[in-house]
């Protein structure tokens, strides 16, 4: 997960409807560039043949909802590249989300299976490998209550504009993450090739760092009355 400190400005305008810029401090915004790795994928509770098992990598940015009360904290994403088009045709026709299929993709974990040492992501496109890398420490750890690390990645709503203007909301289960701090991490990419525009983001993330995932449930989503 490469995090990046940006104007908000810049993001304000794709703010799905119903929902407001999530602003860490109430002042700093975010953008983050994740790579991740599906695993036996199923899709009401059905597993698809050799479209179980795959990698995706997205550029996220942070929302919020207040209901009766209760802060709902969600993303919103900008561009999801997955290897695969029916992935990405599934994805748009179920949640409208702004899924692409790259032409090809590649994970490099570390050998002993675990979090620490060097993690890279590539994707090919326009004949160009484009990547995004972090070296991680050894010894992961729980994020703190009220870091910046809980505000980017403790995350239980998911938000999609709609082709109607309106906005779709579903909710995201899974347990806290551990977290590995990352020594050096880069992204090498073309803007438009992540973002879909001329979406520049900074030279380098303002910080970095690894999760080991868990069990994931999407649930079924609903449109927000308008």
């Amino acid at each position: 997960m490469l995090h990046f400190r940006i104007d908000r400005a810049l993001l304000e305008p794709m703010v799905p409807p119903g929902t407001v810029l999530d602003l860490y401090h109430d002042t700093e915004a975010w953008v983050s560039v994740v790579a991740f790795r599906f695993l036996d994928t199923r899709v009401l509770g059905v597993a698809v043949p050799f479209h179980r098992d795959f990698t995706e990598v997205n550029l996220r940015f942070y929302v919020r909802r207040h209901v009766n009360g209760e802060t709902r904290r969600g993303v919103t994403f900008i561009r999801e590249l997955v290897p695969r088009a029916a992935i990405a045709w599934a994805a748009r026709l179920t949640f409208n989300e702004p899924y692409v299929t790259t032409d090809v993709m590649r994970e490099m974990l570390p050998e002993d299976g675990g979090m620490a040492g060097r993690l890279r992501y590539e994707w090919m496109h326009r004949n160009r490998w484009q990547s995004l890398e972090v070296h991680t420490e050894r010894g992961g750890h729980a994020m703190a209550n009220g870091s910046i690390e809980e505000f980017l990645t403790v995350r239980d709503w998911g938000y999609t504009r709609q082709d109607d203007g309106g906005t779709l909301e579903y909710r995201v289960e899974h347990p806290r993450w551990m977290m590995w701090k990352s020594t050096k991490a880069s992204l090498d990419c073309d803007p438009a090739t992540i973002c879909g525009f001329d979406f520049t983001l900074p030279l380098a993330p303002t910080f970095a760092y690894a999760c080991d995932g868990s069990p994931v449930t999407i649930y079924v989503g609903e449109k927000l009355a308008q």
